[in-house]
């Protein structure tokens, strides 16, 4: 690709406050969430997340794209962030086997960036503030009419967002002749998921968010997956009490993010929208059922009140984020139904968490015979 110069854009925040920069990607506006994920590397990864849907995604590594775009790494069909802020926009990448540049992949997406800004400046002011909306533009730079459209954008709380990211049809993923099947509800799932499971012999079925448990148990599965996804889990009462006719069923449920706030929903926890939430490849927790500790890729928004789920007598704690004590995973009592809140696929992060699939596909082998796995 050949070098282009970059046009000014700017950047205004819901209260107000404005920062100028220039425009990256796609000439265009953009608006959503702004949320900061502190990952080093794996942008591509984190930019294809559904999870991401209906946010502006802050980087706040320096340096954005340097290693360009490989087809393999994207963890759904397209971009799923609103639009990228970051200081650093590489045009130029450096990695051989790269199919494109992050550049051209954000105007093939109708994607919309700014950087040349102070990303340290707008972190520690949303660390201050919490997180709020905001609207990237570098087709006009009138900060009035911006905070008009602004105005418009309504806040992730009371948002419901996995009808429109989740598959319209069933689909499936793996060997068919894999000793265990698996029905995954989407809500918003990651390519590495599945591949977490197809890797430990299942054959998985992918199915819409709302698609009831009836119709799911058709196919018989030895158990069921609930995904990550974006949105506020607290508007999603249908798919609450699919949920709760998965777990009644007592097969084997594994929840991921959004999942495990919906199997928290199912379970008569509360959900709650976080003063920033917890977004990177870096953060500490604590499983209370070893004694161990392992470091987690997170990416969510949204968490279960401590409150609820200490002291209910449906589930119990499992896991506990070692920076700010939140719930970071539940097990459902006489169930065989557990959930973390961070990204045990790992895509990108740490390997520490995998071992939860190995713990699934446990459950799963229990409920087969010794003639059915040799």
């Amino acid at each position: 690709m050949k070098y282009t110069p970059k046009s000014p854009a700017v950047l205004v925040l819901q209260d107000g406050t404005v920062f100028y920069g220039k425009s990256a990607g796609k000439v265009g506006t953009a608006t959503g969430e702004i949320c900061f994920n502190t990952g080093m590397t794996g942008y591509q990864e984190v930019f294809t997340d559904p999870s991401y849907k209906g946010q502006l995604l802050l980087a706040t590594n320096v340096h954005i794209g340097n290693y360009g775009i490989t087809d393999n790494e994207s963890e759904s069909n397209s971009i799923k962030i609103a639009g990228l802020i970051c200081r650093n926009f590489s045009q130029h990448h450096s990695r051989k086997q790269a199919d494109a540049s992050l550049t051209d992949y954000f105007i093939e997406q109708n994607m919309v960036a700014i950087c040349e800004i102070d990303t340290r400046a707008l972190v520690r002011h949303i660390r201050n503030k919490g997180a709020m909306n905001g609207i990237i533009s570098s087709e006009t730079l009138d900060v009035d009419v911006l905070k008009k459209s602004l105005a418009n954008v309504p806040s992730m709380e009371g948002l419901e967002l996995s009808s429109t990211v989740s598959t319209k049809e069933p689909y499936f993923f793996g060997n068919p002749d894999a000793k265990f099947k698996v029905a995954v509800l989407d809500e918003g799932v990651k390519t590495n998921t599945l591949r977490c499971l197809s890797d430990r012999n299942c054959y998985v079925k992918v199915y819409p968010y709302n698609t009831s448990f009836e119709e799911m148990n058709a196919w018989e599965p030895d158990g069921f997956l609930i995904s990550n996804g974006p949105g506020d889990p607290a508007v999603m009462p249908n798919v609450v009490q699919i949920v709760k006719d998965i777990i009644a069923h007592d097969k084997p449920v594994f929840g991921i993010c959004l999942g495990h706030q919906l199997i928290a929903e199912a379970c008569g926890i509360s959900t709650f929208k976080m003063f920033n939430g917890h977004r990177g490849i870096n953060h500490p927790v604590k499983n209370m059922v070893t004694g161990h500790s392992e470091v987690t890729s997170q990416n969510h928004g949204f968490s279960i009140g401590l409150k609820d789920a200490d002291k209910s007598d449906v589930v119990e704690i499992t896991h506990v984020n070692l920076n700010d004590h939140s719930v970071e995973g539940i097990r459902v009592k006489n169930k065989k139904a557990f959930s973390v809140q961070y990204h045990p696929e790992s895509a990108p992060g740490p390997d520490d968490s995998r071992y939860l699939f190995d713990e699934f596909v446990g459950s799963l082998r229990v409920g087969k015979s010794a003639e059915t796995l040799a």
